[in-house]
């Protein structure tokens, strides 16, 4: 992939009515020759770079309108040293965030960077931390921030700006690394190195090619538009079931009957759900610490014309990586102030030695954490399988119901016969004594209700 378009048609293809934000104070360039570290022909090389790209510094930074809404957008110049940032060009990014923060205003930004820029040395590279603190402050403002990763992103504004954003977009074949190609082995190349690679990773929620990307920036800005969000939401509704449940005399349905309905082949599941709830939808993928799980679908939404946050488990054991990718759902739709819809279908959380390796107790354990801080409201429908601790630790405490085609039980019927060392026929009488048919529920307490047939 080549070098990007320079920054200001790049501008010009995701918004319109840009307007740029004045140079901070401060941010100018030291007066000394050559930059502070009197670099031999730094003066030249600043000013053979503002010729060939039109462009003042490596950033620019403004406010304009995507789709029928405002953000600012921190954009950069590739073509100018390498998008590499030195004092000014990281005070214009601090002061974008500022600006976001004092308009109320999404934040995106487009990156194309080098790193740290070596003609100023240490004055350069400690701007990674005034990013990272500008970043925490617009995160704790309840601002959001959507970046997309351009050819290169690599160093220091890959993990001081764009790793930590609320949505990570990438260009497809765009070198995503914190070494950049020449500084690290010769030998270390390919996937992991690569926008596919992070994605694969769990590290970037989607690929984006260019012609798509004015309209995925539109969605995302105006799902989580600061402006358009009501605080203290509203709980999400109950979503309707999808189907009519099994005709059965009253009383006379057993808890293996129960179990039975939940693993039918045409039982509606979460991808279903989800369809009818939502008018659109945007997906995170992700757990930001090693890879994805299809097996949990999260992400943003819209529902009767508002955002909600869902995270729905699409009916198998779910591994770490998806527990973890559910915990940054709902911390994410906390911090911004959206209302949270969790669908619950999981035979239980994945067990293997793999699992166990990745941190499977730890995982499940930052699920329940987060919706156990959760401030926002949280709202579960169990819609299949509730298995053990896998299923409870997307449910939400006082506020979970479920569909008459479903059961949740404190483990599997067969592994209570496993545990309690019984043969396989007493499975179905083991069912029955865990008390987990939806009525059963209700009773203990459990679930707030059986929702009726939509």
């Amino acid at each position: 992939m080549g070098e990007v378009a320079g920054v200001r048609e790049l501008i010009g293809t995701v918004c319109e009515d840009f307007e740029e934000f004045e140079s901070p104070r401060g941010a100018e360039r030291t007066s000394a020759a050559d930059g502070p570290l009197a670099w031999p022909g730094y003066d030249d090389q600043r000013r053979r770079a503002a010729e060939r790209t039109g462009a003042e510094e490596s950033v620019l930074c403004g406010h304009g309108r995507i789709g029928a809404d405002r953000a600012v957008f921190i954009a950069f110049e590739f073509g100018f040293l390498g998008g590499s940032v030195g004092e000014e060009a990281g005070a214009r990014v601090v002061a974008a965030f500022e600006q976001a923060r004092e308009r109320r205003l999404p934040v995106v930004s487009l990156v194309a960077s080098g790193g740290s820029r070596m003609q100023e040395g240490i004055r350069a590279l400690v701007q990674l931390q005034a990013i990272a603190r500008a970043c925490l402050l617009t995160r704790q403002a309840r601002i959001p921030h959507i970046t997309v990763l351009r050819n290169p992103t690599t160093g220091g504004m890959w993990a001081s700006l764009a790793a930590g954003a609320d949505v990570v977009l990438a260009a497809p074949e765009a070198a995503v690394a914190f070494g950049g190609s020449r500084v690290r082995s010769a030998s270390e190349t390919g996937e992991p190195f690569t926008a596919e690679g992070k994605l694969a990773d769990g590290q970037v929620d989607r690929l984006v090619p260019d012609a798509e990307l004015p309209a995925v920036l539109a969605q995302l800005v105006g799902l989580l538009h600061p402006q358009r969000l009501v605080r203290p939401p509203e709980p999400a509704e109950v979503p309707a079931p999808l189907r009519e449940p099994d005709q059965v005399r009253p009383g006379a349905d057993s808890g293996w009957d129960a179990v039975r309905r939940a693993r039918a082949a045409d039982r509606p599941h979460a991808a279903d759900y989800l369809d009818r709830y939502f008018t659109s939808r945007f997906e995170l993928s992700g757990d930001r610490a090693g890879g994805p799980d299809s097996g949990m679908l999260c992400g943003i939404g819209e529902h009767d014309g508002r955002p909600v946050a869902y995270a729905a488990q699409a009916g198998t054991a779910n591994t770490p990586a998806g527990f973890r990718t559910a915990a940054r759902l709902v911390r994410l739709a906390d911090q911004l102030g959206l209302p949270v819809l969790t669908l619950v279908d999981t035979p239980g959380a994945a067990n293997d030695a793999e699992a166990e390796r990745a941190g499977a107790g730890a995982a499940i354990g930052q699920l329940f954490t987060a919706v156990a801080e959760a401030r926002v409201p949280i709202t579960t429908l169990v819609i299949g399988e509730g298995g053990s601790g896998g299923a409870l630790a997307l449910a939400a405490p006082e506020s979970t119901w479920i569909t008459a085609d479903a059961y949740f039980a404190v483990i599997a019927p067969e592994s209570s016969a496993a545990i309690l060392k019984q043969p396989p026929e007493q499975v179905p009488e083991l069912a029955h004594r865990l008390r987990l048919r939806p009525r059963d529920l209700l009773e203990l307490g459990f679930v707030q209700g059986v929702v009726p047939p939509g």
